[in-house]
């Protein structure tokens, strides 16, 4: 490869996983929301959930939404399609005057995050050569750390703005969501899209800055082996033997991600607190940590996730956060302010693992031919599943308070046994290779 490809590769990425930044964004910043949305329209534990999981149920609108247009006119098109829905809605959400606005608001910017949580890692796996796939593919998650992070760090400063700091907080969003519009302008249209309409001339032009002459006729020559024109692939085609396998582990991985329970830690930060006596401050302050350890270990998982492999890391994953879910029951039972320790240990064992891991599986697992109608199922998949957990926590906490992490304890359990049965090493194997190898035999 030339020496130049691998900046390119990075740049392109980069810009690509800003839609990450923005998934992290409209993520993270309900939690430092929700003390004043609660005391604003006096949402009970239902509408508390609803307003949270709104977000999920226009993720599915925007996956389903994103699969056709990604397929019809290019993941690029897609990309820009999202940018423009999460600026819009960011506006909308901060000057919603009522319950329902707002909900309806937050659901279009679901629609946003749909999408770009569909394209951007499946835009990245297709561009980066398998030598470097993981990692490019989990700049994807670090971008969202990194929109937690901010997020969490601009709610804690706006904490003591006044009953309407949560318009600042969701209103700010239309300044990362105008850069990734404009970003996306400049990146190229994925190479295996372009092969896929025919357009061979102009994929071999990509992949040759990329990775030079001979790495673009080798790769023009693998795509060509598997890659055909799939615009009318259709959702039925999944349950074909040849893809079943693959699909099924793939809506696996992306529900596991989900019922793990670790997003009720993001998304319910200030209500876990309040429960041991926290006060509104300190509710926003673990915020903070909770973003900054979860930056720290994504970047330990990039540089890993090539090196020890994907099947290992997600196995640590499952049974790490078994193990410790077991133990925030106990101090949450016990009021300790200890579970903040126990908590922040959690998300870094997710943040090693199942967070970014999942996402680099779910780009990479599914053939060519379904890969666009695959992707868009698994990660519907995960955005039903997030729908069910945030809807039902409140409800639940208010309710069995630390015995609902038991019930993530045992799904982390059998999680870990799915892992280890049904999930095969990727490491290093180009997307060509996938095909054979999660093919039944």
């Amino acid at each position: 490869m030339k020496k130049t490809s691998n900046a390119y590769i990075i740049g392109i990425s980069f810009i690509s996983a800003m839609g990450g930044y923005l998934f992290g964004f409209d993520f993270a910043v309900i939690s430092g929301a929700l003390p004043f949305l609660k005391t604003q329209f006096g949402l009970d534990a239902y509408w508390e959930g609803f307003a949270t999981g709104s977000l999920a149920l226009g993720a599915i609108i925007g996956c389903l939404v994103a699969g056709n247009i990604s397929e019809k006119f290019g993941r690029k098109k897609g990309l820009l399609t999202a940018a423009a829905i999460f600026g819009l809605s960011s506006f909308a959400m901060a000057a919603s005057p009522n319950t329902q606005l707002f909900i309806v608001s937050r659901f279009f910017a679901g629609i946003g995050v749909g999408m770009a949580s569909m394209l951007s890692p499946m835009y990245i796996a297709e561009i980066a050569p398998a030598s470097v796939r993981g990692r490019m593919v989990a700049i994807n998650q670090l971008t969202i750390v990194i929109g937690i992070l901010v997020t969490n760090l601009v709610n804690y400063s706006l904490r003591n703005s006044g009953d309407d700091a949560w318009r600042w907080m969701f209103g700010l969003g239309l300044i990362p969501s105008s850069l990734f519009f404009f970003g996306v302008l400049f990146i190229p249209e994925s190479p295996r899209w372009l092969m896929g309409k025919g357009r061979t001339a102009a994929a071999e032009t990509i992949l040759q800055k990329i990775g030079g002459v001979d790495y673009a006729k080798e790769t023009i020559a693998s795509i060509s082996k598997t890659v055909t024109n799939n615009t009318n692939i259709s959702f039925q085609t999944l349950f074909e033997k040849a893809f079943l396998p693959a699909v099924l582990i793939g809506i696996g991985l992306a529900v596991f991600q989900q019922f793990c329970g670790i997003n009720v830690v993001f998304n319910y930060t200030a209500t876990i607190f309040e429960s041991i006596g926290a006060s509104k401050d300190d509710q926003l302050l673990q915020t903070v940590f909770i973003g900054a350890v979860n930056l720290c270990v994504t970047l330990l998982a990039m540089a890993l996730v090539d090196k020890v492999g994907r099947k290992p890391l997600m196995l640590f994953g499952s049974l790490g956060l078994s193990i410790l879910y077991v133990l925030i029951s106990v101090l949450i039972s016990a009021k300790s302010a200890y579970v903040s320790w126990f908590l922040l240990a959690a998300i870094g064992v997710y943040g090693t693992s199942l967070a970014p891991v999942t996402w680099v599986l779910i780009s990479e697992i599914f053939p060519n031919k379904v890969r666009s109608a695959a992707t868009t199922v698994a990660v519907l998949s995960l955005w039903l599943a997030y729908f069910i957990l945030t809807f039902t926590f409140p409800i639940l906490y208010e309710k069995l308070l630390d015995k609902t992490f038991y019930i993530y304890a045992v799904i982390c359990a059998i999680g870990f046994v799915f892992i280890k049965l049904k999930v095969k090493e990727t490491k290093g194997a180009s997307l060509e290779e996938m095909d054979a190898m999660f093919s039944p035999h």
